[in-house]
């Protein structure tokens, strides 16, 4: 068996105290976690001070630790006369079954785990944790982070309550109430995040398709015209055909939210025709004799 030591991982004596050896640990797993570290080797940095924090941080593995004595690290050393009966109890530890054994798998087998077949520990065999649930989690985004795409960052706590920074990336795209899962490499459950969309002025949502006001005089509703359109991806033209009333919607094919899956979203476009609140003579004298002239009827029916 190669000796790891466990307090030079950490960076401590070995005679820190418990609170030394947890802010230690806590430094260094923030210095190396994987989401956010630029070392090199930063994910099994993280793995071994992981290692030697569940050692250190438990009076009774850090007593059968220290009693290994000091080597080298890497040296093949076996632990001296009795350590199997005194720090193996319940496990049935032998010198001859430590032979290849990893000292991590040895010291997460001790007291009470079992060797062999359905014991706490195996001849290198690796131990896996159950998964854990997923951590649920909600962020509200603008219409413009919705069209271009956008990034949050939050903070989750690991098994030990420290606190670690995960940066999501939510693409281009994302509809209203969209879920994605955001794997974080197990330090907590992965992430299961609900994208909201924040209310606009200008644009309703509706999945994919956004609807616009278009607000038109009486005689742009009948005669047609040509307005400009507000889109999330800047002003286009629109034609609007003579007779439009108010009420219909005009279609803008491709114009509402990206699909990274398939065909962006429509803009639609309501038409509301809207009358001045007050008339000038010139005004009052035109609608006068529109009223004169105009056999139309909009009640007919």
């Amino acid at each position: 068996m190669q000796f790891k030591d466990y307090y030079k991982t950490l960076g401590v004596e070995r005679s820190a105290s418990d609170d030394d050896i947890r802010k230690a640990y806590r430094r260094l797993a923030r210095k190396f976690h994987p989401d956010v570290s630029k070392e090199k080797n930063a994910e099994e940095q993280f793995k071994a001070v992981g290692e030697a924090y569940e050692v250190l941080k438990d009076k009774e593995k850090r007593a059968a630790y220290d009693r290994l004595g000091t080597h080298r690290p890497g040296q093949d050393f076996r632990p001296p006369p009795g350590w199997e009966q005194q720090y193996g109890r319940g496990g049935g530890f032998r010198s001859e079954d430590m032979d290849g054994l990893d000292l991590g798998d040895l010291f997460g087998g001790l007291f009470g785990g079992g060797a062999g077949k359905g014991g706490g520990f195996g001849r290198g065999r690796a131990r896996s944790a159950p998964p854990r649930a997923p951590i649920e989690a909600e962020t509200s985004i603008t219409l413009d982070e919705a069209f271009n795409g956008t990034e949050r960052t939050f903070q989750i706590s690991g098994g030990d309550g420290t606190q670690y920074p995960v940066t999501v990336r939510i693409p281009k795209g994302a509809a209203h109430g969209a879920r994605m899962r955001v794997p974080t490499r197990g330090v907590a459950g992965d992430i299961m995040l609900t994208v909201r969309i924040a209310p606009h002025p200008v644009y309703t949502v509706d999945g994919r398709d956004l609807q616009v006001e278009l607000a038109l005089t009486p005689s742009e509703a009948a005669l047609g015209t040509s307005v400009e359109v507000p889109t999330p991806a800047g002003p286009v033209r629109l034609k609007v055909k003579p007779g439009t009333s108010s009420g219909q919607r005009l279609r803008l094919t491709g114009r509402g939210l990206p699909n990274p899956n398939g065909d962006a979203g429509n803009l639609h476009a309501l038409v509301l025709v809207k009358v001045p609140a007050e008339l000038s003579d010139a005004e009052r004298e035109a609608y006068e004799q529109l009223a004169r002239v105009s056999t139309f009827d909009p009640r007919a029916r």
